[in-house]
């Protein structure tokens, strides 16, 4: 049988194959710490779970309109304008079945066979597979861990060409936690604007920012920034929603409208009583939802100060999302067990099979001196799967002792 060969070549997510591992150990009674999934570990809000059940008692579980209810548009609406900056009629947002049919919408509706989009190393597993099923080229611009995983200006303009039509800015960022200021995003504004390049905001993160810096939407910079920008955001991270799969983007009326042509044809509408649900998130108290963040503040501090003092390991603290890039570098080279550990799969392998922790080789964000490990879970996994590793380096790197 002759399959597509476009899907032949997308990859498998490793993320996913990491913790489906994972789970397999636990299963079986194995003691697995995992630092795998981006999945906040706090149950979603109480007053959202309320308006979900009311949702289904009053019959709010029919199809509605293929780019979402007008309501939860409105809300949307209302909170860029409030929170950003930004303002954008009805018609120009669209609520898909979570964020990331949203980035699948927007490579669908703008991209030709053979147009590139620019993504910053480290990035976001996805990017790359959604690039190709749209037939789009996706062109790596690798980052320095030493200027905090920021793009600059210099392999921007190394990296464009004429086939160029898009630039992806991922802020707060995954999987760095990397947090572009004002004068960050000002840089590749323009540099969008010399080249004409639409812009890709995946804001995802937005609210889980727990230093100095301040979440600017790169839209907001300019009439120019505006109109070549497609925002997209959701409420999986932010209000501990991932299983409710709602997420939403805004841009240009011409661009949406494509996007929701295309959603028509293949999802219609988002889950009706998520909807409903998602619009008490976004217009009702937030209360958990800055206890959430707190908490995650308080469980980077610790965790980025824990592997610092790890011999053989290093890592910059994030400014934002859940996530910390460890450097792995300094153990390639050593055997465990027999096993070569030459890059960040052998490294995670091993990790998982002899200290029971699992974490995201780097290799899957296009990093492969590095492991990523989630700090969406509990403080005693955080203390005691870091315990762990320390415990793992020192027993088969006698040099780190």
């Amino acid at each position: 049988m002759n399959l597509s060969k476009k899907a032949q070549q997308i990859q498998p997510s490793v993320t996913l194959a990491i913790s489906a591992k994972a789970a397999e150990m636990k299963s079986k009674g194995i003691d697995v710490i995992g630092f795998g999934v981006g999945e906040p570990d706090f149950n979603t809000p109480l007053n959202i779970q309320e308006a979900a059940i009311k949702a289904i008692r009053d019959g709010r579980t029919k199809y509605t309109a293929a780019s979402g209810i007008p309501e939860l548009k409105k809300a949307v609406s209302d909170k860029f304008l409030k929170e950003n900056d930004l303002y954008y009629k009805e018609s120009q947002i669209i609520v898909s079945t979570g964020a990331k049919q949203c980035l699948s919408n927007l490579f669908q509706a703008a991209l030709n066979p053979g147009d590139e989009v620019l993504i910053q190393t480290p990035y976001w597993v996805s990017y790359p597979e959604l690039i190709q099923l749209s037939d789009g080229v996706p062109v790596f611009i690798e980052t320095d861990e030493k200027d905090n995983f920021k793009l600059s200006l210099e392999k921007l303009d190394g990296a464009v060409t004429t086939k160029t039509k898009m630039i992806i800015v991922n802020s707060p960022n995954n999987p760095t936690g990397t947090v572009y200021n004002k004068e960050d995003l000002q840089m590749i504004a323009d540099f969008a604007k010399k080249h004409d390049l639409i812009i890709l905001a995946d804001e995802i993160y937005e609210k889980l920012i727990y230093g100095n810096e301040k979440h600017i939407s790169i839209a907001s910079l300019s009439e120019d920034a505006y109109n070549r920008t497609v925002v997209i955001n959701g409420v999986s991270k932010s209000f501990a929603m991932t299983g409710w799969r709602i997420g939403y983007a805004a841009g240009s009326q011409e661009i949406i409208k494509l996007m929701s042509n295309i959603q028509s044809h293949t999802t219609s509408n988002p889950s009706s009583i998520a909807q409903y649900a998602s619009l008490e998130a976004l217009t009702g108290p937030k209360d958990a939802q800055e206890a959430m963040i707190e908490e995650f503040r308080k469980r980077r501090n610790y965790a980025t100060e824990r592997i610092n003092s790890i011999k053989g390991i290093s890592c910059c603290e994030p400014m934002g999302a859940f996530y910390v890039m460890i450097n792995i570098s300094k153990l390639f080279g050593n055997e465990v067990e027999g096993q070569l550990i030459k890059d960040s799969m052998t490294f995670s392998s091993s990790l998982l099979e002899h200290a029971m922790v699992a974490v995201v080789p780097g290799i899957a964000f296009g990093a492969d001196n590095y492991v990523r490990l989630s700090y969406a879970t509990s403080m005693d996994n955080i203390v005691n799967g870091l315990d762990r590793i320390e415990a793992f380096i020192k027993k088969y790197y006698k040099e780190f002792n």
